[in-house]
């Protein structure tokens, strides 16, 4: 560990007090409490390239020494360690950086030592300043400076022999030498060139922590979700790939920039379901996508009404070429007619009638649908062919799957098999549909899921938003769960969108795309506000898209397309909306009100992976307000946490509305906001500081905004 020995405070076993550890008679620093750190370094934290990863640690020891703290770390790819030492913040609290400058993985730890220099020059200006004789004071001075001259080299080494000769020919000399020549070794270069060469031999480094770094998209995308068989412009005709490719360019207006496509492969017909669910099917009944397999094939095959693979590759092009990413569903689950059912019969649960047991969530049943038994004997060649479904699409240029209930299979397979596929292709993405327990869901995140779908859609109430996002940015869980906040999905249709008009639509779709750096929404249904239920307290569409193919009037004069384009323009040209761990609640005073800013959080200089049109991305705070009711106007005084959003107490600042390009002029902390669901439904405000030479500080007309 670069010359530091692991701290060996945490551990259990008891030692009989007659065999203490041989380093523990010199290693006195305590190093404890380091973040950013997931089940005591049981797996990797999480953040993208670009990051500055800030590292805190309790770092103490006995006596009245001072501590010398340092942050080393070493990625993969290196040979050697980096360092920087480490800040105080008070209370042995400290603190310092790395840069994740790379994908992959960064290991790291905090090395703590005595700081004998820094002690001795502390007491020795002491007992100058009252007066008292420093002669031996000098001489140890010049002891501890010899010692670590023998550490360095070259210039460092004679610089630091140098300054040890003047403290001992200033040993005897006058006060005022003493003085001087406290004065020159108390100058900031040269105190940090003495801590560039620690004593190590009492050093205690904390357990090694580990970083996973990954690309942008990790953290931040724009997903719009499309059935491929409605793409077609014809009424009744089912969709293909091609159908898709022209459709890229409608997904690129309204500012997407991942293209989920539900499952693409062949589709059984033993237990097809119908329209609506219904367990009878006709003869045009396209069947769910999601009962995979027929004599067409299985997993890595196609709907042959959807074109080919080869047309699948040209989709995954052109939408490259649109700026878009093809994400594909993966889901490990069979229709009876799969191949696997008949070549390996040993990966399916067989009842004592002689039959499989079909899916199940009481009293629902999915006949269509065979789950995998993990539990079976051949289980090692099983996980093997699942991996090999996903390696067979990463070939087809795909490097985005969306798993479906991941929570149904062993968590331990996916801790294997998707740092098995990165291992290969860093690239790769996998969101976690996983509506399951909290517990279980954050177990999915540290196994390796990059991101995950959450209980958003249920979320409603101010008190219950606030509470939620507060867990996902500012806890523990921030350092290794992602959030993909969706409003709707072709499963969830919530009993707000289904009752309160096209305003609860726009309010939802706000709220999910400016409370996280990724989100997503199932459209077309979501902008043309498809709200009608298959049947009262259901959350189940009538006339489902998993059941029939729809055909979908883009133009509808009524469709939320501007909106959604608009506020994803927004998320495009503003970086505090692309991060992660940096959204602020403000207080106001209406529970119908919900207010928070987004500011840029600290980054390390020029990732590698920024595209030119990150260079003009904006920087500047923003403030989102948002009318939770979406039937009647609310208004509200909010307090504004000036310092969050960058603005000096005293001073007038702006802000522009980015949905509306009304700006206004504020002052102090306290403001007036009315916001009319029958007009807009939230002002999403860029902060705009009036200081000399900042942006906005050109004089404008306006005021507090009476209404938005």
């Amino acid at each position: 560990m670069d010359g530091a020995r692991p701290s060996r405070d945490r551990q259990s076993t008891r030692r009989r007090a007659s065999e203490p550890p041989a380093e523990w008679g010199h290693a006195h620093p305590v190093v404890e409490a380091v973040t950013p750190q997931v089940e005591g370094g049981r797996f990797p934290a999480k953040r993208e390239v670009g990051d500055l990863v800030t590292v805190e640690a309790d770092v103490f020891t006995d006596g009245h020494d001072g501590i010398a703290c340092q942050l080393r770390w070493r990625h993969d790819d290196d040979r050697r360690w980096s360092g920087a030492p480490m800040r105080p913040l008070g209370n042995d609290r400290w603190r310092g950086e790395f840069p994740a400058d790379r994908r992959g993985t960064t290991r790291f730890v905090v090395r703590a030592t005595i700081d004998a220099f820094g002690t001795w020059l502390h007491a020795a200006r002491a007992k100058a300043g009252a007066g008292q004789d420093l002669t031996v004071e000098l001489l140890v001075g010049a002891q501890l400076l010899d010692e670590a001259a023998a550490r360095a080299k070259g210039k460092d080494r004679k610089r630091l022999t140098q300054r040890a000769d003047a403290l001992r020919d200033a040993s005897d000399a006058a006060d005022g030498a003493q003085s001087a020549v406290l004065d020159s070794v108390e100058a900031s270069d040269f105190v940090a060139l003495v801590a560039e060469y620690p004593d190590l031999s009492g050093a205690v480094s904390s357990d090694p922590l580990e970083v996973l770094a990954e690309r942008r998209r990790a953290r931040f995308g724009s997903w719009y979700e499309m059935f491929p068989r409605s793409a077609s412009a014809t009424p009744g005709r089912h969709g293909t790939f091609r159908d898709v490719e022209k459709r890229l360019g409608y997904v690129a207006r309204l500012g997407f920039d991942v293209l989920y496509l539900p499952p693409i492969h062949p589709i059984g017909r033993t237990k097809r379901k119908g329209r609506d669910g219904s367990v009878t099917s006709g003869p045009d009944d396209p069947g769910s996508p999601w009962a995979i397999g027929s004599d067409e094939g299985g997993h890595t095959a196609v709907h042959p009404d959807l074109g080919t693979l080869e047309d699948f590759r040209h989709l995954v092009a052109a939408a490259a070429d649109a700026g878009i990413e093809i994400a594909i569903d993966i889901a490990f689950q069979c229709s009876p007619d799969h191949p696997w059912v008949k070549e390996h019969p040993e990966w399916f649960r067989w009842l004592p009638d002689g039959t499989v047991r079909c899916a199940e969530n009481p009293p629902k049943r999915y006949e269509d649908i065979y789950p995998i038994n993990f539990d079976t004997a051949d289980w090692r060649a099983l996980w093997d062919e699942l991996a090999g479904v996903v390696r067979f699409w990463v070939d087809q240029g795909v490097r985005i799957f969306r798993v479906d209930n991941p929570h149904t299979k062993p968590l331990r397979f996916w801790e294997w098999l998707i740092p098995g596929v990165q291992q290969d292709h860093p690239e790769v993405i996998f969101l976690a549909e996983a509506f399951t327990r909290p517990k279980v869901m954050y177990r999915l995140a540290k196994a390796g899921f990059t991101q995950s779908y959450t209980y958003f859609a249920w979320r409603n109430a101010k008190w219950e938003l606030e509470q939620y996002m507060r867990e996902l940015h500012d806890s523990e869980v921030a350092d290794f769960f992602r959030p993909n906040l969706w409003p709707n999905t072709p499963d969830i249709l919530t009993a707000a969108l289904q009752s309160d008009g096209r305003a609860i639509f726009a309010i939802r779709h706000v709220l999910a795309a400016t409370m996280s750096a990724s989100y997503g929404i199932y459209g077309p249904a979501f902008e043309l506000q498809e709200h009608e239920a298959r049947e009262a307290g259901s959350e189940e569409y009538r006339h489902s898209e998993k059941y029939e193919i729809r055909h979908w009037r883009l133009d509808d004069p009524r469709s939320l397309a501007d909106l959604i384009a608009s506020v994803n323009g927004v998320r495009r040209g503003h970086l505090a909306l692309q991060q992660h761990r940096n959204l602020r609640f403000h207080w106001i005073d209406n529970d119908q009100l919900i207010a928070y800013s987004r500011t840029v959080v600290a980054r390390a200089p020029a990732p590698a992976d920024l595209s030119p049109d990150d260079a003009d991305v904006d920087t500047r705070p923003l403030l989102v307000i948002v009318n939770l009711d979406p039937k009647n106007p609310q208004s509200g005084w909010i307090e504004v946490d000036l310092a969050a959003v960058g603005v000096a107490p005293d001073e007038p600042y702006d802000v522009r509305d980015l949905l509306t390009g009304a700006r206004y002029t504020w002052h102090g902390a306290r403001n007036f906001v009315i916001i009319d669901p029958s007009v807009h439904s939230a002002h999403i405000f860029r902060v705009e500081a009036r200081g000399a030479g900042s942006p906005g500080s050109e004089a404008i007309g306006g005021g507090t905004p009476s209404r938005p």
